[in-house]
């Protein structure tokens, strides 16, 4: 708001009258006067009506009963009675912008009439007409210009209500079109997804009951695979459930962070399984990310997830991987290489589809930049988590696409 708007606003009372004291003390000590210079009186009434003015500025009602009986004082005893004419006036504007009830106005101004109409008393009809006629400016102006800053200040009251009100439904039409979305993502994964992994689940549990004498390796490739498989459900299930009620699961923080203290554990978990596939992979962890917060945490657990995922796929089961995480000045270092034992060519972007699109959305949103590229026979996926990426909120995480389309990220 411009500062002449905001002259008039409730907030700035004490500022107006300091700046109508200062007013009418140039009033006294510079403007010519036709008769005379001001006397002891009228300098006795004008600074009473200043002090009166500022002490009384929150309390309008007063201040104008207060400027009245001082104006009814001033007409009886001083020719010149402009300075506490002009103070009951703007008492009256101030009274006609803050009242509450219209009554206070109309009573107001009724006294500021009758006093002003003392003046007239005894005069002759012509002049006592004048008289009436001058009331216009006393008193008519004063009311009409706060009605109008009162008409002003509704209109703005209002405008805002509209406009908090639009934004409130445009929120809510939001939210029904992603409830909607997110309604038809989970019944495909529930109906499609789900249903595939529980059908391969069930084929591998049966397999393991109706083949006998399998060699021990083989019947611990079969267990792996059930209970990855088994893993994959039960995150598919709390995927569905987010999906169709996101605050009936603490929202999707349930899926976007874990517990600093477990993701050791859950990064051990990966590269467990990651060797299990027959990947080589040597780690270099920081003790420092059991102390890392929750959100980039997940973040870090999902990369490398993926990024083993990746090797297996694109550098061969029989490839050896590299994954280093590191914490240094509050930023996550982060890095897996492979060494293309595979025979994939360098410059073919392993996970170069939508994993790899997940991975680095979800680098982007924390303030970092995946960085993907062929090195030597190999690939190297790396990024440096910022520290302050651990200011976003859960919510405002992506969804990994990865797992998304592929409910259990780590290798079989």
């Amino acid at each position: 708001m411009s500062w002449p708007g905001r002259l008039f606003d409730m907030r700035d009372t004490l500022v107006r009258m300091v700046v109508l004291d200062l007013a009418g003390l140039c009033y006294l000590l510079v403007v010519p006067h036709s008769a005379s210079t001001p006397t002891t009186t009228q300098w006795i009434l004008a600074v009473v009506a200043f002090a009166v003015a500022l002490a009384m500025h929150r309390r309008p009602v007063v201040n104008l009963v207060a400027q009245a009986a001082l104006l009814a004082v001033a007409i009886s005893l001083v020719d010149d009675f402009t300075i506490n004419q002009v103070g009951a006036s703007w008492a009256l504007l101030e009274v006609t912008m803050r009242a509450r009830r219209p009554r206070t106005i109309w009573l107001s101004s009724a006294l500021l009439v009758v006093v002003d109409l003392t003046d007239s008393i005894g005069d002759p009809p012509l002049r006592f007409a004048s008289g009436v006629v001058g009331l216009a400016l006393e008193v008519g102006v004063p009311v009409l210009l706060g009605l109008v800053i009162r008409a002003n200040r509704e209109l703005g009251r209002q405008a805002v209500e509209r406009a908090l009100a639009e934004q409130r439904q445009h929120e809510s039409e939001s939210r029904a079109a992603r409830a909607d979305e997110r309604s038809a993502i989970a019944r495909e994964l529930h109906d499609v997804v789900a249903h595939h992994v529980a059908s391969m689940v069930l084929r591998v549990g049966v397999a393991r009951h109706v083949l006998t004498d399998l060699d021990p390796r083989v019947d611990e490739v079969f267990d792996d695979v059930h209970g990855t498989g088994t893993a994959a459900l039960a995150e598919l299930r709390r995927l569905v459930a987010v999906l169709r009620n996101p605050d009936g699961v603490r929202g999707d923080a349930a899926l976007t962070a874990i517990e600093p203290s477990a993701l050791p554990a859950a990064i051990g978990a990966s590269i467990d399984r990651a060797r299990q596939a027959g990947v080589t992979v040597e780690a270099d962890l920081d003790p420092a990310i059991g102390s890392l917060d929750a959100v980039r945490g997940m973040a870090v657990l999902r990369l490398t997830q993926e990024a083993l995922t990746n090797v297996a796929k694109h550098a061969g089961t029989s490839a050896l991987a590299h994954l280093v995480v590191a914490v240094r000045d509050g930023s996550v270092h982060w890095e897996v290489t492979d060494n293309g034992r595979g025979g994939v060519p360098a410059g073919v972007p392993a996970g170069g589809g939508h994993g790899l699109t997940g991975m680095r959305e979800r680098v982007e949103v924390l303030g970092g930049r995946l960085e993907a590229g062929p090195s030597g026979s190999g690939w190297r996926v790396r990024t440096v988590l910022p520290a302050s990426a651990a200011e976003p909120s859960a919510r405002s995480l992506p969804r990994d696409r990865a797992s998304a389309e592929s409910p259990a990220p780590e290798p079989a």
